[in-house]
């Protein structure tokens, strides 16, 4: 498995998700960012290594029997995570139940997770999004997860919001979703998002100022040049 660095991490969390999923449509990765995933408050931020769990729908034989913490799939894959994780959810879009409440997400917070993500529901919604976690989910819902939910599987490949997830992968969030990198991307797309985030602050500049798309937007060789200009005075 590829490591990324911390150094990269904190690059990521930098340029926008709209700028990152540019940046990996030009790697031939056009389905990277998570749909109908939003996060619990605007200005959440992260970027975290993925540590996955699968949802199967529930079935009373296999839910109607005392929680044990030592075989439960979601609480065994909670303890197990790691300062710099983020537990990736998949719940099948289905939000009809909480995949997880405030007591669990405390937890992970304590643990050094640096995010949570699920294409389903919390309970416990506003407790989680103060609780210290940066939180992403498709909706609100406060029946517990094992009326609808039965956590099958940790640290396989999952779907979340449509978009596939490896344990590993690196989950970028910001105000406005949730978009996943392949690590061994992740390096390469910090850079080029960077260089994109200023180049597009350069072209707000001049928009701003009253310039018209015509050779602005995208920039045609005399914009590039006044960008070189401007980079270097700045």
């Amino acid at each position: 498995m590829t490591i990324v660095s911390q150094q990269t991490l904190d690059r990521l969390l930098v340029p926008s998700t709209a700028t990152l999923t540019s940046v990996l449509k030009g790697h031939g990765l056009s389905n990277t960012f998570m749909h109908n995933v939003s996060p619990l408050k605007p200005d959440m931020k992260m970027a975290g290594r993925a540590f996955t769990l699968r949802y199967i729908p529930a079935r009373e034989d296999l839910n109607n029997v005392p929680m044990d913490n030592l075989t439960d799939k979601q609480r065994v894959g909670i303890e197990q995570l790691q300062p710099g994780d983020v537990l990736v959810i998949d719940a099948r879009g289905d939000t009809s139940a909480g995949t997880m409440g405030s007591i669990l997400a405390q937890r992970m917070h304590q643990l050094g997770t640096v995010g949570v993500v699920t294409d389903g529901a919390y309970r416990d919604s506003p407790a989680i999004a103060e609780c210290g976690l940066a939180a992403y989910a498709r909706g609100m819902n406060a029946h517990t997860n094992k009326t609808i939910h039965y956590p099958s599987e940790i640290q396989v490949p999952i779907g979340c919001g449509e978009v596939a997830v490896f344990p590993g992968d690196i989950i970028v969030g910001d105000g406005e979703g949730v978009v996943v990198i392949p690590p061994h991307l992740a390096a390469e797309v910090a850079a080029a998002a960077e260089e994109m985030e200023l180049k597009e602050a350069f072209i707000l500049e001049k928009i701003r100022a009253g310039a018209t798309l015509v050779g602005t937007y995208p920039p045609d060789e005399k914009t590039l040049a006044e960008f070189q200009a401007w980079r270097r005075n700045r």
